[in-house]
């Protein structure tokens, strides 16, 4: 039978984590009264500033122009900046019907609580308390550090659904509900084909009526939706050809992509592609080695967000475009991952490839604008390479029993992410 998660404390050999594990043991302790508002104040903080800027929801306008479209009784495709399926038409209409004064203030925190869905959700996989200091600072350190938090909240994309939704499915995958995970990313995809990728999990993981939901749901309701627009082909003479070709000259200067980014550095675009599908087949195969090395006795939610964030950023490195704000549908899971003594957070190279990304560092203006692109591919190269060679690596995972001085090794802890403590120490 399964080892529940938390029951053993995984020990990297030669890790020399000690100190990162007394960091652990402090941000899982309760936050305190004052942390938690501090923490709240800061996001709430994010979302009225983003409400007051001109510019607010500049992405989401494309999905709510297109539902008043389709209720005016046009197709919402005539529109070539619409890239998403029939079924995020029919979910935008609530948006169509919200006064612009009403939605200016609702669709920032709706941007965030999608967001925090995600970071809750992810946390969980972990069996970390919701209540803990890691919990609450460690998002509000997220939300106020990490520029493309603010970007996307700024800008209303749907990218925050798919940040919702993928750690929210592996949280259900975890605890063996592959079926109810398909049916979350399917309705994910139906809003925006953001987690098509992660349908590659279900395959290697062999779990075939999870993919056949995440398959069957977007489609079902892409059907419903054409059925109810007009002139729907142009999804696929007018929408897609503009999607594959990177769309245009608008898009390009925040294009990540390395196929969009090389060429703008001197490198010829054939060999610009063939760096970035290369790059994106040995994530996969990096992805395929991480889930065969199921060393993870403690439950395997490591194994699960390893190559789920694996697959994604493999998609990333081929997609066109490819913004800065994607990363965020992979990252709180890999910072939840922290608790786990040599995950990917526990090292410096992590951080140093989050660094062009960090709000407060005071970047030439070329970069902050028309060149942004440079900083957001070196990040997303950066995090790719090392979740690979994580991958790809034979490195062994040794399991120590948690126990209190005085009895027995636990087998029900309350906080499965909690590491040995001493005996001083009273687990919580």
């Amino acid at each position: 039978m399964g080892l529940r998660p938390g029951i053993w404390l995984m020990k990297q050999e030669d890790n020399g984590s000690g100190s990162g594990d007394r960091l652990v043991r402090w941000l899982l302790r309760p936050a305190s009264r004052p942390w938690q508002v501090v923490s709240l104040a800061v996001l709430l903080g994010v979302c009225v500033s983003t409400s007051l800027r001109a510019n607010w929801g500049s992405d989401n306008a494309f999905v709510v122009k297109a539902a008043q479209t389709l209720l005016a009784g046009g197709s919402p495709y005539e529109d070539k900046r619409f890239l998403y399926l029939p079924s995020a038409v029919i979910m935008a209409i609530p948006e169509a019907l919200l006064p612009r004064g009403v939605l200016r203030w609702l669709l920032p925190v709706g941007m965030s609580g999608m967001l925090g869905i995600g970071w809750l959700a992810a946390l969980r996989m972990f069996a970390v308390p919701l209540r803990s200091r890691f919990a609450f600072g460690g998002f509000a350190v997220f939300a106020l550090a990490y520029k493309p938090y603010v970007n996307l909240v700024l800008i209303g994309n749907w990218t925050a659904i798919s940040a919702a939704a993928l750690p929210v499915a592996l949280l259900l995958a975890q605890r063996r509900s592959w079926v109810a995970a398909g049916v979350v990313v399917g309705v994910a995809i139906a809003c925006k084909p953001m987690l098509v990728p992660i349908g590659l999990l279900f395959l290697i993981a062999r779990q075939w009526r999870g993919l056949a939901a995440a398959v069957l749901v977007p489609l079902g309701l892409s059907l419903a939706g054409a059925l109810v627009m007009p002139s729907p082909m142009l999804f696929f003479t007018k929408t897609l050809p503009f999607l594959f070709q990177g769309q245009d000259a608008y898009a390009l200067p925040w294009d990540a992509s390395p196929i969009a980014v090389l060429p703008r550095l001197g490198v010829p675009e054939p060999l610009a592609v063939l760096v970035a599908f290369a790059g994106a087949g040995a994530g996969l195969w990096a992805a395929w080695t991480r889930w065969r090395r199921a060393d993870d006795a403690d439950g395997g939610e490591l194994r699960l967000v390893e190559t789920a964030c694996m697959v994604m950023l493999a998609a990333f490195l081929v997609s066109r475009p490819s913004f800065d704000h994607y990363l965020l549908v992979v990252l709180p899971l890999l910072l939840a991952s922290a608790v786990r003594a040599g995950s990917m957070p526990r090292s410096p190279w992590f951080w140093l490839a989050l660094t062009p990304q960090v709000a407060l560092l005071p970047w030439p203006s070329e970069l902050a604008h028309k060149r942004r692109a440079y900083k957001d591919m070196a990040t997303l190269c950066g995090l790719a390479f090392l979740l690979a060679r994580r991958g790809l690596r034979s490195g062994r995972v040794t399991l120590d029993p948690v126990t209190t001085a005085g009895s027995p090794p636990r087998t029900e802890p309350e906080c499965a992410a909690t590491p040995a403590e001493s005996a001083s120490r009273t687990a919580f």
